[in-house]
């Protein structure tokens, strides 16, 4: 008789402690890092639709990285049929995007990599920003590179670090308004990385600044965290470099967009900066 009741007591013991595993998977499952963005294989074919009509700059292939609020690398995809299509290096220069961009915008602020360029400029009012909060080599360099840009790439699952202030950068809003992470997208000039990161972040459904009511420096409501181009000579010419905080500054008649400025990709002058306004200006407005 003992002998049955021990029996049905470790029985017991042994479901107990089985149910509360299962539960506890439950759990895990429901609060991993990365609930709330897309999974790689949304991530990698949004980002290749992303480049169907052309991108402003080159056409190259791209890599693309996603970071959760904390930093957490999520997803590393790219365009090309091999890892080799895109350059090696803007592997690790889209998670410095997605990371600068996560940590530098604010649930009512949003900030593009893009708008950090001039304020980090030697005199600039960030200069030494780039500096800061350095990438871990670890999670950039580790294990195989075979996987690299698939859904067991090495960085997945580490934080990146890293901060990149120049385009192809955007925070991530969900819809219900919650600022959720970080994209980042590389591999091609600065000014098509941000627009192929724009396309993206709107493919994915995570462009909704205005409902969480972020705010931003481009001036315009539409594309709050758009690029801004705007930088001219100092001097006021269109071959010679001025003196002062760089060849180029930023000088925008919107008081809410001056100093948020972004080089042209299509020459450093004024006719590049309308070439390339007229590529931003067309981009979807956001949510």
């Amino acid at each position: 008789m003992k002998r049955n009741v021990l029996m049905a007591m470790s029985l017991a013991l042994i479901g107990a402690v089985a149910l509360g595993g299962a539960t506890m998977t439950a759990q895990t499952s429901t609060n991993t890092p990365c609930k709330d963005l897309p999974a790689w294989s949304t991530l990698q074919t949004v980002l290749k639709g992303a480049l169907v009509g052309g991108n402003g700059g080159l056409n190259l292939n791209m890599w693309g990285t996603l970071v959760n609020r904390d930093g957490v690398v999520c997803a590393v995809a790219f365009t090309g049929s091999d890892r080799g299509d895109q350059w090696p290096g803007s592997r690790v220069i889209s998670a410095q995007k997605a990371n600068t961009a996560n940590a530098f915008s604010l649930p009512g602020l949003a900030l593009s990599t893009a708008n950090l360029f001039t304020a980090t400029q030697p005199g600039g009012s960030l200069f030494g920003l780039q500096e800061s909060n350095p990438v871990s080599t670890d999670a950039a360099y580790s294990g195989n590179p075979a996987n690299y840009g698939q859904s067991n790439d090495p960085m997945v699952g580490t934080r990146i670090g890293g901060i990149n202030v120049f385009g192809g950068g955007l925070a991530l809003y969900n819809s219900a308004g919650k600022l959720v992470g970080g994209l980042g997208v590389s591999g091609d000039t600065s000014c098509a990385d941000h627009n192929i990161a724009w396309r993206t972040r709107k493919g994915l459904g995570l462009d909704y600044l205005k409902l969480a009511g972020a705010g931003g420096v481009s001036g315009d409501n539409d594309r709050r965290d758009n690029i801004i181009f705007d930088i001219y000579y100092q001097n006021g010419g269109d071959g010679q470099p001025g003196t002062g905080q760089m060849p180029g500054v930023s000088v925008s008649s919107a008081p809410t967009a001056s100093g948020f400025g972004h080089p042209s990709c299509h020459g450093y002058n004024a006719e590049g900066n309308i070439f390339d306004s007229a590529l931003a200006a067309a981009l979807s407005a956001t949510n």
